[in-house]
C-alpha cells in the first residue's frame, strides 16, 4: 500500500498553526533562547541561556532552532517548532515502511494511524522540547536493530551491518543524554553480531560534541549535565518532579487518546502469537519499569514507548478478527470528548488538571456539541460498517482522517485561547514598552518569567522587596486571577 495518501492529512495536522500560539511552559522559551543565542554567536558547542552556560540537555534541539533561524530565517515559534514537526513526519514515514515490510500493509496502516493521531505523539510533535527528536532517533535505531535485514533488487536477504542503528542511537544521545543508551541496551542481546558496529556508529556521531564541550567547560559540564541532570534526576527528588510509581500508566492511556480503549488488546493472548510482538512487549515492560523506578517523572519521559506500543496494538487489532469492528467503533466514539478536552485545555495548563474549574461544557455552545456528537456517531457507524463488510483497511483509512479533521477543526480556536491566556506572547505584544521598564514580581509563574525573558531578548529584573531600593522600577509585572498585568509599585 502506498503511504503517499497519508502525507497530505498529516502535513495539515502537523504544520498548521505552529505559530498561532506563543511559547508554552518553561521549557520551550528556554530551549528557543539557547538556539537563538547559538544562531547569533555561532558557538555550537556550549549551550548558553542569558549568557550563562546551560548544561541541562545536549544540543540537537538547539542546533535545529539555530539552523532554522540562520538558514531559513524563520520567526521565533516557527524556528523552534517546525524542525520538530518535520522530524516527526520523517519518522512516521520510515515507521510505516518498516512495519509494512516486516508485518503487513494493514498492520502498518493501523500502527501509523494510531501513532500519528494519538494525543501524546501529537503534543510532542508540536512542542519545541527534545523528547520527540530523541524518540524518533531511538525508535528508528530500534527498528533497524530489531528488523535488521533488507531485500535487495534480486529479492535476496542481506544483512544490515548496524552502523545506521548506531548513528541513530548516537543522535538520540545528542538529543537527550544517556537515557537512550539504557533503553537500547536490551537490543544488544538481539543484535549480538552487530554490537561493535552499533557502538562504532554511536561513538562517531555522539562523542565529538561531548568531548568538545568537556574540553571547553571542564568538569562543570559533567557535574551539571551527567551527575545532576542524569544521575540525580533519576535517583533523587532534587528536581521536584516526584510522582508515584504508577504515574506513567494513566499517562500512557491518556497519550493514546482517542485510541485508549485499544489498550484492552494487550490483555488478549492472541496478540502475542508472533515472536516479534513478544520481543516488543518485553521491551515495553522493561522500559516502563525503568521509568517507573525513577524518582522524578514527567509525561514526556515515556514517549519512546509509543512507537513499539502502536505496533503491538496494531497487530492485536489485526488478530482480533470479527471483533475488529467494535474496537474501531469504540475508538471513533471517543472523539465525542474532543470538544470538551479542547475547551478545558487552557484551564488545565493554567491551574493544573486537578484544579481546573468545573463545568459541563466550558462555554461550548450546545448546538456545537450536538453537531459534534452527530458527526462522531456517523463516523463510528461508517467505520463499523466498513469493518463489518470485510474492509478493515478502508475502516482505518476512514477513522484516521476523521481524527485529523476533528483535531484540525478544534486546533485554531483552542490555540488562540492558549495564546491569549496561557502564553505570555500576547501580553508582551500589548505591553512591551511598559514591560521593558518593569520588574518581575516573585508571584509570577516560572513559565511566564521565561517566556517574557525570551520575548524581551534579555532577562528581566526581579522586583526588589525594599521600596527604598535605588533604581527600583516604578512598574511591576504581576499575576492576578490567572492573568498577567502591569501595575505601579
Amino acid at each position: 500500500m502506498s503511504r503517499s495518501w497519508l502525507i497530505f492529512p498529516l502535513l495539515i495536522l502537523y504544520l498548521l498553526d505552529l505559530g498561532t500560539t506563543g511559547f508554552l511552559g518553561p521549557d520551550e522559551p528556554r530551549y528557543a533562547s539557547i538556539g537563538r543565542e547559538m544562531a547569533r554567536s555561532h558557538d555550537f558547542v556550549t549551550p548558553r541561556l542569558d549568557g550563562q552556560p546551560w548544561f541541562e540537555k545536549p544540543p540537537v534541539l538547539y542546533w535545529t532552532t539555530a539552523a532554522a533561524r540562520s538558514i531559513f530565517r524563520l520567526p521565533d515559534e516557527w524556528a523552534a517548532r517546525l524542525p520538530i514537526a518535520l522530524m516527526s513526519l520523517a519518522f512516521l514515514s520510515f515507521f510505516f515502511g518498516v512495519v509494512s515490510r516486516e508485518f503487513s500493509a494493514r498492520t502498518a496502516l493501523a500502527a501509523t494511524a494510531i501513532l500519528s493521531t494519538s494525543a501524546g505523539w501529537l503534543a510532542y510533535s508540536f512542542a519545541a522540547v527534545p523528547d520527540l527528536p530523541m524518540t524518533a532517533a531511538l525508535g528508528a535505531a530500534m527498528l533497524i536493530a530489531l528488523f535488521d535485514t533488507r531485500l535487495d533488487s534480486f529479492h535476496k536477504r542481506r544483512t544490515n551491518p548496524g552502523y545506521a542503528a548506531g548513528a541513530l542511537l548516537g543522535l538520540a544521545i545528542l538529543a537527550k543524554g544517556f537515557v537512550p543508551l539504557v533503553l537500547f541496551a536490551p537490543l544488544f542481546l538481539i543484535a549480538r553480531r552487530k554490537r561493535l558496529t552499533i557502538i562504532a556508529g554511536c561513538l562517531v556521531v555522539a562523542a565529538p560534541w561531548y568531548l568538545l564541550c568537556w574540553a571547553r567547560n571542564g568538569i562543570l559540564f559533567w557535574h551539571e549535565f551527567f551527575w545532576k541532570h542524569q544521575v540525580q534526576r533519576y535517583f533523587t527528588p532534587l528536581l521536584e518532579h516526584v510522582q508515584p510509581w504508577w504515574f506513567f500508566v494513566p499517562v500512557i492511556l491518556a497519550g493514546l487518546f482517542p485510541w485508549t480503549l485499544l489498550a484492552g488488546l494487550l490483555l488478549r493472548g492472541k496478540t502475542y502469537d508472533d515472536a516479534r510482538v513478544r520481543s516488543l512487549a518485553l521491551w515495553l515492560v522493561y522500559a516502563l519499569l525503568f521509568f517507573s523506578v525513577a524518582r522524578n517523572k514527567l509525561p514526556g519521559y515515556v514517549l519512546p514507548l509509543m512507537p513499539p506500543l502502536a505496533i503491538v496494538l496494531a497487530v492485536g487489532l489485526e488478530k482480533s478478527g470479527a471483533a475488529m469492528k467494535w474496537w474501531l467503533a469504540a475508538s471513533a466514539l471517543m472523539l465525542v470528548a474532543f470538544p470538551a478536552i479542547a475547551a478545558a485545555l487552557p484551564n488545565a495548563l493554567l491551574f493544573g488538571l486537578r484544579h481546573t474549574p468545573g463545568g459541563l461544557n466550558y462555554g461550548i455552545p450546545a448546538s456545537f456539541l450536538l453537531r459534534a456528537l452527530l458527526a462522531t456517531l456517523l463516523l463510528m457507524c461508517g467505520v463499523w460498517w466498513l469493518a463489518w463488510r470485510g474492509k478493515p483497511n478502508l475502516a482505518i483509512a476512514a477513522l484516521a482522517p476523521g481524527i485529523v479533521f476533528a483535531i484540525t477543526f478544534l486546533k485554531g480556536p483552542t490555540f488562540l485561547q492558549l495564546d491569549q491566556r496561557v502564553s505570555a506572547r500576547a501580553f508582551w505584544r500589548a505591553h512591551s514598552p511598559e514591560i521593558q521598564n518593569a520588574c518581575i514580581g516573585d508571584e509570577i509563574r516560572r513559565d511566564w518569567q521565561y517566556q517574557l525573558n525570551y520575548y524581551a531578548s534579555r532577562p528581566l529584573p526581579l522586583c526588589d522587596p525594599n521600596p527604598a531600593a535605588p533604581g527600583r522600577p516604578g512598574l511591576r509585572v504581576t499575576n492576578r486571577d490567572g492573568a498577567l498585568l502591569v501595575v505601579h509599585q
